[in-house]
């Protein structure tokens, strides 16, 4: 298992944090009054609730004037009013990136925020405030990489304009909200290594404008919804290493943009729905570690191009298909312990490929594996 992961570590995926260092802070320089004597009263209180002692960012949070010069802070210029707040640690475990205490509900007075990033601070503990779905404007919530815990607010989807919610990284617990799907402006969307359990929405479909749906690492179970195959703008959807079962959907097959779609390590059953492996898109899947069954679909052309695919670890049987070799690209394919049989199929890409990508089937020959008889 911990060589097949190594192989699919997500490839595709940008990083998703910046590091403290390199953060470009946009502050407005203000003028005139500054910001309102009630913006800055919650933004102190929301810097009282909370304690970090070796990179002093809130040093320069003095003065009447929030809008200029304090680190982190970005105000709308014709009002004068908190729009943003930005403040990232370190993402790599070390001791000058650490932040203590909690979110306090006093930020939810700022109700012209429009971003709250307080990502990578490893020990910021506490539940997310329920008050954060009151804020109208918000369009960004990053709080990845802390120790965040009870549950994602119900009432999430009242955040209409909310284009990225990354949660990912924390200890937050519960179901994902029905009302998650009501989010129509959301494009990124990261809960990743939580303990977050129960079913996903069967109307997750209904998130048009997602493009990124990352839920990996978890305790979710239930089925995939098929509405999911729906999303015309989802290119990448990770929902490995939980508890879902159930077979998948054939519409996934037909989500236009899919480009990387991981389901390892849950409890996959059915067959591989050929709509899957004649899709034009998809360059990265990985089923690795399920109960799929049956033969792999014969369904592999032109249009093939797949930089990682992973079916191992499954009850796959059968031959593997010879259309694989009229695949323009398989770079790596790992389809080992399984109970396919038969004679490889003769040409690229499995020439180059090593035995160990058809170890431990019944009966497979040929190929880098010994001559059939």
């Amino acid at each position: 298992m911990a060589q097949s992961e190594e192989k699919l570590a997500h490839p595709s995926m940008p990083p998703r944090r910046l590091s403290f260092v390199f953060l470009v802070v946009a502050v407005w320089a203000g003028g005139g009054a500054g910001c309102p004597a009630s913006d800055r009263e919650a933004l102190l209180a929301f810097r009282s609730a909370l304690s970090e002692q070796h990179l002093g960012i809130f040093s320069s949070w003095t003065g009447d004037d929030c809008c200029s010069q304090w680190y982190g802070v970005s105000c709308d210029p014709p009002t004068g009013r908190v729009a943003d707040i930005s403040l990232r640690g370190e993402s790599k475990d070390r001791s000058g990136g650490l932040m203590y205490g909690r979110i306090s509900p006093e930020i939810c007075r700022l109700d012209r925020l429009t971003a709250l990033v307080l990502a990578d601070w490893k020990h910021i503990s506490g539940p997310i405030p329920p008050c954060l779905t009151s804020l109208p404007l918000l369009r960004i919530l990053d709080l990845i990489g802390n120790r965040l815990s009870g549950p994602i607010p119900d009432d999430i989807g009242n955040l209409s304009r909310l284009a990225v919610l990354n949660l990912a990284d924390n200890q937050i617990s519960g179901s994902v909200p029905a009302s998650l799907s009501a989010l129509s402006s959301l494009m990124h969307l990261d809960l990743s290594n939580n303990q977050i359990a129960g079913a996903i929405p069967g109307d997750f479909g209904e998130l048009r404008m997602l493009s990124r749906a990352l839920l990996a690492r978890n305790r979710i179970s239930g089925v995939i919804p098929s509405s999911v195959g729906h999303m015309a703008r989802l290119a990448d959807l990770d929902l490995a290493q939980n508890r879902i079962s159930g077979e998948i959907p054939a519409s996934l097959g037909s989500t236009p943009v899919l480009s990387s779609l991981y389901l390892d390590s849950n409890r996959l059953s059915g067959q591989i729905p050929v709509e899957l492996f004649s899709s034009r898109g998809l360059g990265i899947l990985n089923l690795s570690r399920n109960a799929i069954e049956g033969e792999m679909p014969d369904a592999f052309g032109s249009h093939s191009y797949y930089t990682a695919l992973d079916l191992s670890y499954n009850r796959l049987s059968g031959p593997v298909p010879k259309t694989l070799v009229m695949a323009a690209y398989v770079g790596h394919l790992d389809l080992s312990h399984n109970r396919l049989c038969g004679a490889l199929p003769v040409g690229s890409p499995l020439e180059h490929l090593q035995p160990a990508s058809f170890a431990d089937n019944h009966c497979l020959c040929g190929g880098p594996l010994p001559a059939c008889k």
